[in-house]
């Protein structure tokens, strides 16, 4: 490209010393349509000699564009003091990309949160090499030269590529991404309720906390309802469970029942006994000597206690 644009410009040079001389030459009539001609010419040629912008920005939107063919991609942000030196080197090895086959591609990270999550820039800058979809983390030097060599020497090939469960285009980077612009966005809306709306820090931190508690109470109840519906218990599901409960339920109340009784039949042979432990004593109590009175013999109690004290008034008179 820049050896067409060296070559145009001769051109072009050649052009305006002939069309000057033979401007001079000619008649003012048509000395003026030979500058018409001439400055058409003029334009034209600079148009075709104009050299669009080499190096080419990488988005969220476009980023697919790198799983095809060869690439140089920087991952830079405009606050970083070696991010900024690195630009005019960057630049400069851009113009030679159209010559080498490579396409030369910046990210700003501060604008793409997402491809920043999607390759794990822990550091800046980041050079990323791509050959068809296979990513390799640059190491070298960071000079024209270096890179030129890397790409046109191959050396890419010693370096080990990216392994396939953290691509970029894999599930998990695909969720590193979504969380990075999950956090820009919460970031900016931060920023905008403590700037613009005024309400302090710990306000926001407040909205926010209540915010992800509702949330995940309303996503955790969405869950239920979706896994009740694809996957119904085969208990509630089944068209005899309503007539097996009511059965289950009449075998409940019959077995109570049967306890009940069971209960008040055992409270009654407890009193029988009770009743037959008390006539046993009382007959053993109406008896001086102890022992038990004959059947058919019973006393009441006053009279038996009367019994009792002229028994004892004896023994003293004797």
């Amino acid at each position: 490209m820049r050896r067409t644009a060296e070559v145009s410009g001769s051109v072009m040079a050649c052009l305006l010393a002939s069309g000057s001389t033979t401007m001079f030459s000619l008649p003012r009539r048509a000395g003026h349509r030979s500058w018409m001609r001439f400055l058409l010419l003029g334009i034209y040629l600079s148009s075709v000699s104009a050299k669009p912008d080499s190096l080419r920005e990488v988005t969220d939107g476009n980023w697919e564009d790198i799983l095809t063919g060869e690439w140089m991609i920087e991952f830079y942000a405009p606050w970083c003091p070696a991010c900024q030196q690195l630009q005019p080197v960057w630049k400069e090895f851009a113009d030679w990309g159209e010559d080498m086959g490579v396409n030369i591609a910046k990210v700003d990270v501060t604008e793409q949160p997402g491809l920043s999550g999607r390759f794990i820039i822990t550091s800046l800058p980041t050079i990323y090499h791509c050959k068809d979809g296979v990513f390799r983390k640059y190491q070298g030097a960071r000079s024209k030269d270096d890179f030129l060599s890397f790409v046109d020497e191959q050396k890419w090939k010693a370096v080990e590529p990216v392994s396939s469960w953290f691509g970029p285009s894999s599930f998990l980077m695909n969720s590193m991404s979504a969380l990075f612009k999950l956090s820009m966005f919460i970031r900016r809306c931060h920023n905008y309720m403590t700037e613009q709306l005024g309400i302090p820090v710990w306000g926001s931190y407040v909205i926010f906390g209540l915010t992800t508690l509702f949330s995940g109470l309303a996503l955790g109840l969405l869950l239920v309802f979706i896994a009740d519906f694809v996957f119904p218990s085969r208990r509630f599901s089944s068209p005899d469970y309503y007539q097996k409960k009511q059965t289950m339920e009449q075998a409940r109340l019959i077995q109570q029942q049967d306890e009940d009784h069971e209960a008040d039949g055992e409270e009654d042979d407890d009193e029988e006994e009770e009743d037959d432990d008390s006539d046993v004593w009382r007959r053993r109590r109406g008896s001086p000597e102890g022992r038990p009175e004959p059947k058919g013999q019973a006393f009441p109690d006053e009279a038996l206690r009367k019994r009792v004290v002229g028994n004892r008034e004896e023994e003293e008179d004797t």
